[in-house]
């Protein structure tokens, strides 16, 4: 069961909190208590009116191919024959909001909102409709940057600093849930540090808020009481579908680095490349450590070229802290990476053999060598139309595989590979027994393969093997 508490109770409830603290309490000097019930009731109407007219509705349309199975009404056929039948272009329409950063037009908004789209609209406050395009979009961190072209003076949120967000600040939630219109939502800030399977991304790093969020508020904004972007609100939790008082907002330091790198020209988002791999200490580790508390993340792998490895960490160190902020999971760390952004240092705080260091870890992308080298599968191989390229650091991080892959990846299985059953990410080990180092040696054990085709794949971590007859 939901409860929902009226707004002036939550108010009422502040102001007999206030009083509580009296004349020499912490918060006397810096918060005015209200001097009549018309000043509250007031509630957050003068704030909401600086505020809305910086977000914005996004209307998003994207044409996709579909194959209509012959016997799609078949419960028997339909499965055995999906991959057959006629290609139809298929329209498929997405609403959400987003956030205008800037006076020049520069909107936020969530990358499964706007990120795959082939037509844009965004709708301001006012009613005033602009085409956008897509500046620079991101899946795994589910943020894209928008540009409204030829617009100036436009009403826009500041960036607040996300790490001065603390638990129980009130905040607002602004956007278009269900298309109904621009709706504005209070409550507070329920947590920090929020990542995991449940938030919805295992590489997510989320504030948690009570204030309802439906669909429609993706890229909204959430905003503190002085009107400053503190997320873009981008998921929530729940069994209906609709707002169960746990919703997610993406932090705005990293809203500041995609804004940041699309103001310089970037149309793929970097982020810093730990080139580890690891997990959360539990209380058997700390106590093993030394430590009176579980705290931070132990290292399981690095790769031979990662910047920790570089820089003398080993398997079995734990990391507390990135530039004094402490961690308790490898997504945190990733996070603080990530804004700290490309080019710069960070001071790492590592416990090994009993012993606390700052050890400084120079912020790198993952190296692209070897080079990709994209090569196409030609129609006199066994499965001609496949797009290959070499796996290197780079591709390791972006399809987030195993450190120690090597080989020949899958970027495209084509129209014939995808009805065999390969996928995006798979990494080809051996053909036929043999090794395959180079796309080139894929792309020429293909195509001499004989009367059968067996094929030693990675496949989310686990090896396989797919054998064909020719």
């Amino acid at each position: 069961m939901t409860f929902s508490i009226p707004r002036s109770s939550v108010l009422a409830s502040a102001l007999v909190a206030l009083l509580a603290l009296g004349p020499g309490g912490p918060l006397a000097a810096e918060t005015k208590v209200p001097s009549s019930q018309a000043e509250i009731s007031m509630g957050f109407a003068p704030l909401v009116k600086t505020a809305a007219p910086a977000v914005v509705n996004i209307y998003a349309k994207r044409i996709v191919e579909t194959r209509q199975s012959p016997f799609a009404n078949d419960p028997i056929f339909s499965d055995f024959f999906k991959n057959f039948g006629q290609v139809r272009p298929q329209v498929q329409n997405s609403l959400g909001s987003g956030v205008i950063l800037s006076d020049d037009g520069y909107v936020v908004s969530n990358f499964h909102v706007v990120g795959q789209a082939d037509e844009i609209r965004v709708v301001l406050n006012d009613r005033r409709e602009f085409n956008a395009k897509v500046l620079l979009a991101d899946e795994n961190s589910d943020l894209a940057i928008l540009k409204l072209d030829g617009v100036k003076d436009l009403p826009h949120l500041d960036l607040r600093d996300s790490d001065s967000v603390e638990v129980g600040e009130l905040v607002l939630a602004i956007g278009n849930p269900f298309g109904v219109g621009q709706t504005v939502s209070s409550g507070i800030v329920s947590g920090l540090a929020r990542s995991g399977t449940a938030t919805g991304s295992e590489r997510g790093y989320f504030i948690q808020t009570d204030a309802p969020i439906n669909p429609g508020n993706s890229g909204g904004a959430l905003i503190d009481v002085n009107g400053s972007l503190i997320g873009v609100n981008t998921s929530i939790l729940s069994r209906s579908g609709g707002s169960n008082g746990i919703g997610f907002a993406i932090p705005a330091a990293l809203v500041r680095q995609f804004l940041d790198q699309s103001r310089a020209g970037s149309t793929h988002f970097e982020r810093p490349w730990a080139g580890m791999s690891g997990h959360p200490v539990d209380l058997d580790m700390a106590e093993a450590a030394g430590l009176d508390r579980p705290e931070g993340m132990v290292i399981d792998s690095l790769h031979d070229e990662s910047p920790f490895a570089i820089r003398g960490f080993v398997p079995g160190d734990i990391i507390l802290a990135v530039d004094g902020k402490p961690i308790s999971s490898p997504a945190e760390m990733l996070y603080r990476m990530t804004v700290k952004g490309l080019g710069g240092q960070a001071d790492v705080t590592r416990l090994s053999g009993g012993k606390r260091a700052d050890i400084t870890v120079p912020m790198i992308a993952a190296p692209e060598e070897p080079a990709r080298a994209a090569l196409e599968t030609g129609d006199q191989t066994a499965i001609p139309g496949m797009t290959l390229i070499n796996v290197n650091p780079a591709v390791i991080n972006e399809f987030q595989l195993q450190l120690d892959a090597t080989g020949v990846m899958i970027q495209d299985p084509g129209r014939i590979g995808q009805r065999a059953g390969l996928k995006v990410g798979d990494v080809i080990l051996t053909i036929n027994g043999k090794d395959v180092t180079s796309p080139k040696v894929a792309e020429k054990a293909l195509s001499n393969p004989g009367r059968s085709l067996e094929l030693d794949l990675l496949r989310d971590g686990k090896q396989a093997t797919m054998r064909f007859r020719l």
